[in-house]
């Protein structure tokens, strides 16, 4: 067991949560009780990740996609007003991450997709490898779009919709960003890769994918976004006497 500020603060630093300019409050969201014995994990913190965790009776809901979003009406009421309650009733703490996750070095996002697609990071096009969004890297070996997109469908669980661009060509560069990273795409070919991997597809992407000569596929925001929650998790559970449990809550998006 440890204290919650204790395991908010050591995840704040591993992140380095406040050096991010996001669309939400990174860190602690709702406040539950003091003490954590069980953490529970997940993409985003829908209703049925909120029950789950009154099901475990988890003390600290961890999440990726969380609450108070730029632009968002601010009005408790409705489906916010009952995710909400169902936190304060039992005091359960709700800990998200949103671009610090996506961007650390070991635990991110990026970092575990292109593990698990068994890419060799080359770096990043936005900034030093931990710090920015757009991943670079190459495969062992040079693969065709099909073999690639073949590749993703294995690793992910998920059949990636795929927009080959013009003249096929071997892919020996892979540019990569986690969830709704669509318009990375530019920056991506202006790096130099072949093909560039991000969670949605936006109807432009095609266009640009087509015209600029670069293979692109949208494996999916939720499964793209899967495994730095639970590398955040785990890393937790190493460092602190706490158990951890990953539930995925099923999303086609």
């Amino acid at each position: 067991m440890i204290h919650r500020d204790a395991l908010v603060e050591a995840c704040d630093r591993e992140l380095v949560a406040e050096g991010f300019r996001d669309y939400t409050i990174n860190g602690l969201q709702v406040e539950g009780r003091d003490r954590v014995r069980r953490v529970l994990s997940g993409v985003t913190a829908c209703q049925a990740l909120l029950d789950e965790a009154v099901a475990w009776e988890a003390d600290l809901v961890l999440v990726h996609h969380g609450y108070f979003w730029k632009n968002e009406p601010v009005a408790i009421t409705g489906m916010k007003r009952r995710r909400i309650q169902t936190l304060l009733a039992r005091e359960i703490n709700l800990l998200a991450y949103h671009l610090p996750l996506d961007a650390h070095a070991t635990l991110g996002n990026n970092a575990e997709l292109g593990r698990r697609l068994g890419l060799t990071v080359e770096g990043c096009a936005d900034g030093e490898l931990g710090q920015g969004l757009l991943w670079l890297g190459a495969p062992s070996e040079g693969l065709t779009p099909a073999q690639l997109a073949e590749r993703v469908g294995e690793r992910l669980s998920r059949e990636p919709l795929l927009v080959e661009a013009p003249g096929g060509g071997e892919i020996r560069r892979v540019a990569w960003c986690t969830g709704g990273a669509q318009d990375m795409i530019t920056a991506a070919w202006e790096a130099g890769a072949d093909a560039f991997i991000s969670g949605e597809i936006s109807e432009r992407t095609t266009h640009l994918a087509r015209e600029l000569g670069i293979h692109y596929l949208a494996a999916g925001h939720h499964a793209t976004e899967r495994y730095g929650v639970q590398a955040l998790g785990e890393w937790l559970a190493g460092r602190f006497d706490i158990e951890h449990r990953f539930v995925d809550i099923d999303n086609p998006a």
